[in-house]
C-alpha cells in the first residue's frame, strides 16, 4: 500500500501560481551546483590566486550564513500589522510554521533563489570586481546547505551529533522557542547576537 500523498496548505486559487510555491527538494541542487562548479573554475581560469579563491569562498559562505539568520529573523518572522504584510509573511514562511514537515515547501522556489541569487551576484560583483566570483560561489554553496539541512533536520533522523543538535535546534524554533535559534544550517549567528537560549 503506497503512502498518502501529503496535502499542502493552498496559498494561491491560481493553479499555476500554486504549483510554483512547490519544489521538490532536488531542485536547488541541480540549478545551482553547475553554478557554483562554472564560477569555481572561471574563478581559476582569469588568473586568480588561490588564497583569493579559498578565501573568498569561505567568506561567501560565511555571509550566506549571517544573510540566512537575518532573513529569518528579520524578514520570515517580520511582525507584519497590514493585512497584506501579514499575508505576505504567512505566505514566505508562516505556512512552514503551519505545516513544517511540508516535503513540498522546505526549499526556496526557483523564482525566489533565482532572482535573490542574480541580484546577490551583482552585489559581489560590484563589490569585490572579479573576486566575487568565488565569494558568489561561496554564498550559493552556503545556500545549498541550508536547504539540504532545512530538509533533513525536518525529514530524516540524524545520526552524527551534528546532524542531532540542528535538527534539535530547529524544532525548538519551531515548537518551544519561536523568537530564538534562527540560524538553521548553523548556530553561529544566534550565539554571537545571543539568540540561542
Amino acid at each position: 500500500m503506497s503512502a498518502k500523498p501529503h496535502q499542502s496548505i493552498r496559498l494561491f486559487k491560481n493553479p499555476i501560481l500554486e504549483a510554483c510555491t512547490k519544489v521538490h527538494p532536488s531542485i536547488p541542487f541541480i540549478i545551482w551546483i553547475p553554478v557554483v562548479i562554472y564560477f569555481m573554475i572561471q574563478s581559476f581560469s582569469i588568473g586568480l590566486s588561490l588564497g583569493v579563491i579559498v578565501a573568498g569562498f569561505i567568506f561567501g559562505a560565511l555571509f550566506w550564513s549571517f544573510a540566512e539568520y537575518c532573513m529569518h529573523r528579520f524578514v520570515f518572522h517580520y511582525k507584519a500589522t497590514s493585512r497584506a504584510g501579514k499575508y505576505l509573511v504567512y505566505l514566505f514562511h508562516g505556512n512552514h510554521h503551519d505545516d513544517p514537515n511540508d516535503p513540498n515547501r522546505l526549499v526556496f522556489p526557483p523564482i525566489v533563489s533565482l532572482t535573490f541569487g542574480i541580484g546577490m551576484f551583482y552585489v559581489f560583483r560590484a563589490g569585490f570586481g572579479d573576486s566575487g566570483m568565488p565569494v558568489f560561489a561561496g554564498f550559493i554553496a552556503g545556500y545549498l546547505v541550508y536547504d539540504f539541512v532545512h530538509f533533513a533536520v525536518h525529514h530524516f533522523r540524524p545520526t552524527t551529533q551534528l546532524g542531532k543538535t540542528l535538527k534539535e535546534n530547529h524544532m525548538k524554533h519551531h515548537f518551544i522557542a519561536h523568537g530564538a535559534k534562527w540560524g538553521v544550517s548553523s548556530p553561529l549567528w544566534d550565539h554571537v547576537f545571543k539568540t540561542f537560549e
